[in-house]
């Protein structure tokens, strides 16, 4: 019988140091996540590559008038794909502000999404997003082959797509305006043909 109980107390023993060991690691693993982010925008090949010439929309905005997207603008634009219901994108609208006031000079920023008008009113109301320029298209999203949020589209004035990629945080929404700096599709390629 105590052989029993020295197994039992040994096992109990043996699990909680597991555990231990668990919550430590896990702990361990997302420290390592914030420390190497990933360095640009993930780019999806699928949709009109960068280099090319963007299709061209004219959409109503639900905050009100026409939105050209595509060729000969007087400024470069970024469209950028959200939902309401995407927390990430909730989580970058305060940094479109910024890029939106600090770039305005050279930067038309628009917001893009599909679905029913009445909840992205609702959406823009409770956000406040009534200073940028909202177009609902399914149609949009089709022709940049958009598969997953939030996503954004850096087109230069001609409508020439000079990069895109999935956005996850400023340092990711940044990298698009380097890349387009720099003459590259992404920051990725850019490394991969210096190395």
């Amino acid at each position: 019988m105590t052989a029993l109980y020295f197994a039992v107390a040994f096992l109990f023993v043996a699990v909680m140091a597991l555990a231990l060991a668990f919550f430590v690691l896990a702990r361990q693993i997302g420290v390592l996540f914030e420390r190497i982010a990933p360095m640009g925008a993930l780019m999806n090949d699928s949709g009109p590559k960068v280099g090319d010439l963007t299709p061209a929309f004219t959409l109503n905005s639900l905050t009100g008038g026409a939105v050209h997207i595509g060729r000969d603008k007087e400024k470069a634009m970024l469209v950028f794909f959200l939902s309401p219901t995407c927390p990430v994108c909730k989580k970058l609208l305060p940094i479109l502000r910024s890029v939106k006031a600090s770039e305005k000079d050279w930067l038309d920023v628009v917001l893009a999404s599909d679905g029913e008008e009445e909840k992205h009113q609702r959406f823009i109301q409770h956000v406040g997003l009534q200073e940028f320029p909202y177009v609902l298209s399914t149609e949009l999203g089709l022709g940049y082959r958009v598969s997953r949020l939030p996503f954004a589209v850096l087109m230069d004035k001609q409508g020439v797509i000079r990069s895109k990629g999935l956005i996850n945080s400023r340092e990711q929404l940044e990298s698009l305006f380097n890349a387009m700096e720099m003459g590259v599709g992404s920051v990725q390629s850019f490394l991969e043909q210096h190395s």
